[in-house]
């Protein structure tokens, strides 16, 4: 391999780590203010949740919808105009006042912050092959973990030191800065900087089909994918799982142990802190241990997480009990998670579909996500009351995990 191609591996790497983390900048800050936007504009928790839902719902469509146009655009043009969008939101919400106003936006931010997963994903898989794509993709999907972290962490200090507003306004000027590093430092394909495209290079047959612009006959192909279909149908019981944590965490952590908004938002990212862990693990055991196999991984996972969910409302009332068990279920989630909607769905989408299977992935999963932003909001304010829902939760992630079972040795066609 050459050093020229080993540079933009790595650069590729790199931005697109950066770009997925930085999202997350302008996603996070409305869950971190919620204990001060009930205390000091009288918000209610339903109302909280609509504004989550209508968020969700737009994450949603827009998934499906922009996976599709990475494969037919590219990754550069689809993140630069939706990572700008947000910023542009982001900067609005610190203006705003009523629930009306910071519903619409965060429905803009739902469908620009949807503009992320599937291109990146896609970018990445121009640049590297199946047989290594595990641990690659495991490491490279520490960056939604990491990102909610430090995204969580700034806007709650934010919030705590300079008001409400700043959770807004701080995340929008550093995702700016991250959006002019990607103008300067991605490019879509290994072919538009002069070197040969990745298959050529590897000598394999494992990316079959050319580079973009893919046809509408490949993007059918991904949505007839019964592979891809059973990955949907996984990912709609993991994701309400992660954001009902990411949406709902500081808030029920500031009911739980009476602790303050930036205590609260800290506590509850040790669901996070969890992920990179998980997500590495995963993704090096599927390649080095299973040879690419990346059920086995999937199911054992999703058990510990419905086990960690079914046990977590008798957690006593203490801030490193909460968090020890919010990191280990985080971390088993995190493994599921990055292998389905990322290394799976790039792997069983191939390079000419990889984008479109990926949005389609992770856009069923965000159906499943309107479930894990909107029940919260109908809990009362005991913290007993969250238990039938987390119960509820835990059966779903074991459906799945049985629902993936049959499929434990599948591997996409250029990995057998």
């Amino acid at each position: 391999m050459s050093p020229k191609l080993k540079h933009w591996r790595w650069r590729i790497f790199s931005i697109t780590w950066l770009a997925y983390a930085g999202f997350y900048l302008t996603r996070k800050g409305f869950s971190a203010v919620k204990p001060l936007l009930k205390e000091q504009l009288g918000v209610s928790k339903g109302q909280l949740a609509v504004v989550d839902t209508a968020y969700n719902v737009a994450y949603a469509f827009g998934m499906m919808g922009f996976g599709v146009l990475g494969d037919r655009l590219g990754t550069r043009k689809v993140i630069l105009a939706g990572m700008g969008i947000s910023i542009l939101a982001g900067i609005a919400m610190g203006f705003s006042h009523t629930m009306l106003l910071f519903g619409v936006l965060m429905t803009v931010q739902g469908l620009v912050q949807s503009t992320g997963w599937g291109p990146l994903a896609r970018n990445l898989s121009q640049f590297f092959g199946t047989k290594e794509r595990g641990l690659v993709m495991g490491l490279w999907c520490t960056n939604y973990s990491l990102g909610g972290v430090i995204a969580t962490a700034i806007a709650g200090t934010a919030a705590q030191k300079f008001g409400w507003q700043a959770a807004f306004w701080i995340p929008a000027l550093l995702l700016l800065v991250i959006w002019v590093l990607f103008l300067l430092f991605q490019r879509d394909k290994p072919e538009d900087v002069g070197l040969p495209a990745i298959e050529d290079v590897e000598h394999t047959a494992q990316l079959d089909g050319a580079p973009a612009p893919s046809s509408w006959d490949d993007v059918l192909a991904v949505v007839k994918n019964p592979m891809v279909q059973l990955l949907c149908g996984v990912y709609f019981a993991i994701k309400p799982i992660r954001y009902l944590f990411l949406l709902w965490g500081p808030l029920y952590i500031h009911e739980r142990l009476g602790t303050g908004v930036a205590e609260s938002a800290l506590i509850s990212v040790t669901f996070e802190v969890g992920g990179p862990i998980g997500a590495l693990l995963g993704g090096w055991i599927s390649d080095k241990l299973l040879g690419a196999r990346r059920m086995p991984v999937c199911v054992v996972s999703l058990i510990m997480v419905a086990l960690c969910l079914a046990l977590f409302g008798f957690l006593p009332a203490n801030k490193f009990a909460i968090g020890g068990v919010l990191a280990v279920m985080g971390a088993f989630l995190y493994a599921a998670d990055s292998l389905v909607t990322g290394t799976a769905a790039v792997d069983f989408g191939t390079r000419k579909g990889a984008a479109t299977a990926a949005g389609v992935i992770n856009g069923s999963g965000s159906f499943g996500q309107i479930i894990g932003g909107f029940l919260p909001g109908l809990i009362g304010d005991k913290p007993a009351d969250w238990n039938p829902l987390f119960w509820g939760l835990s059966v779903g992630v074991v459906i799945a995990a049985l629902a993936l079972a049959p499929k434990w040795n599948a591997m996409p066609k250029a990995a057998e």
